[in-house]
């Protein structure tokens, strides 16, 4: 087939080689569902080289100072800046996010975690901290095992890969199969800027064959996984044979409490933002708005009207806002999600199972009221541009449906007062919460309580997350 990018190879101490498997994963663009590249289905084998080569690389690029770390992942950050408009095209055509968009969230933001990354690794005092007579060191944990997921497959790299180098551990990836084109491309930056050979492998495959090899191989110290809290259940199961550290970030079913003196065009208007992002392709979207029960309907209205103008269309217009989800399967999962919803009796304010789109995997803005807390709408994890929009008594009322789930992952409040919002916020099961409207800090640590993971990403503490704690007593 013409114009199909042929990226059958694996990226194993310093080269692209052969996979030892003849597999091959065929690669869609979302909007036109074209065949744009295959990849290899990689196989154990494929991650006994990796982990080989991460293992041999080990020593002497943990031995590094943490400055020269830091300027290796420098020069990749300045490398990907300068590429941003090529990547930004790449991106958007592997997974689907209309370019406007791509090129702040999808390029911008993992270009400065990795130049974030590189400030740490030539600040951070691995040998800081003296107890007694004991200094307390922290030391790279060693090969560390990296799966990562579709929706934002550079940033989710990014934040596991970059904290793990700068940390001076090696890393052996499996990047989404369903989006891994961009992850290619920092493997094309990373051998570029000359990255030593071993210290950053990957092996395209898929979950249940590369990914569970990662999770149980004996020379891996440590897997962090993103994706969903079922397959991350399996990654945790899979890891504790060997008795390796897990970092896992997960699922989410995030609360938006608007409270009642809140300016409720405005927290409305910012909430259906924070749904919608990523057509809704978001683990830590606000996808459950709580406001008064008495303001349920006018709640609605704004939303309603609102989302209605979120256009749905072309990644590479200008117009668009939604591009399509990720994949027939995810299509199809939102879509039954849409109509669970109508059949338990949620109102349907906004439906956007039809979108006039010939092609693509396309789901416009849809908006429920009237959601109670037994729907399936308020309890599972959609993953598409779907709101719910639920009634609650009183402030206690509010925060008790919010911490009403498994999840944790992310939280939103709104208030008129900020002590207040900040009291309420302080009362969220939830890794990180934003207080109205409060900006994504991209050095805050990110990750979950209760079923939304273990452990925390970016930043100095996403750093940390891969380091050992060693006493030397003197």
């Amino acid at each position: 087939m013409s114009g199909v990018l042929d990226r059958t190879k694996i990226y194993v101490g310093g080269s692209w080689i052969d996979s030892q498997g003849t597999g091959r994963i065929d690669v869609l663009n979302p909007a036109t569902e074209e065949v744009i590249a295959r990849v290899a289905e990689g196989t154990p084998e494929d991650v006994d080289r990796a982990a080989a080569a991460a293992r041999a690389a080990f020593p002497s690029w943990s031995t590094l100072s943490g400055k020269e770390r830091g300027e290796y992942l420098a020069k990749a950050a300045t490398t990907i800046n300068g590429r941003v408009e090529d990547l930004t095209a790449l991106v958007s055509r592997d997974m689907g996010m209309p370019l406007g968009f791509a090129k702040q969230i999808q390029i911008g933001m993992p270009a400065a975690n990795l130049a974030s990354f590189a400030e740490i690794a030539a600040t951070y005092d691995f040998d800081a901290h003296e107890l007694g007579n004991s200094q307390i060191v922290r030391e790279p944990i060693g090969v560390v095992g990296a799966i990562t997921p579709w929706n934002f497959p550079l940033h989710q790299v990014v934040l596991k890969v970059g904290g793990a180098l700068a940390a001076g551990c090696t890393v052996v990836l499996k990047p989404t199969e369903v989006a891994p084109l961009i992850t290619y491309a920092l493997a094309d930056v990373f051998d570029e800027i000359g990255l030593p050979a071993g210290v950053f492998n990957l092996i395209s495959g898929y979950g249940p064959v590369v990914g569970e090899a990662i999770a149980g191989h004996p020379d891996i110290d440590m897997v962090s996984f993103t994706g969903s809290t079922r397959a991350g259940k399996r990654v945790a199961v899979v890891a504790a044979e060997t008795i390796k550290k897990v970092a896992l970030e997960l699922g989410g079913k995030s609360a938006n409490v608007i409270l009642d003196d809140a300016d409720l065009t405005k927290a409305v208007t910012d909430g259906v933002a924070k749904c919608f992002m990523n057509s809704g392709q978001t683990c830590s979207a606000l996808t459950r708005m709580l406001v008064p029960s008495d303001k349920v309907q006018e709640a609605a209205a704004i939303a309603a009207e609102v989302a209605g103008n979120y256009s749905v269309g072309d990644p590479t217009s200008a117009s668009s806002m939604l591009g399509p989800l990720v994949n027939s399967n995810q299509f199809k999962k939102v879509r039954n999600y849409i109509e669970q919803g109508i059949a338990d009796g949620a109102r349907a304010v906004l439906d956007g199972r039809e979108t006039g789109q010939d092609s693509g995997y396309f789901v416009g803005p849809t908006v429920f009221a009237g959601v109670t807390e037994d729907m399936t709408i308020a309890k599972e994890e959609i993953f598409g541009p779907v709101l719910s929009i639920m009634g609650y008594q009183d402030e206690d009322d509010a925060v008790r449906i919010a911490n009403g789930t498994v999840y944790g992952l992310a939280a939103g409040v709104w208030s008129g007062d900020q002590e207040r919002a900040d009291r309420v916020a302080r009362q969220l099961r939830a890794g990180q919460v934003e207080v109205n409207g409060g900006a994504f800090n991209i050095n805050a640590p990110f990750g979950g309580y209760k079923q939304s993971g273990v452990g925390r990403e970016a930043g100095v503490l996403g750093v940390e997350e891969f380091l050992e704690i060693k006493s030397i007593q003197r």
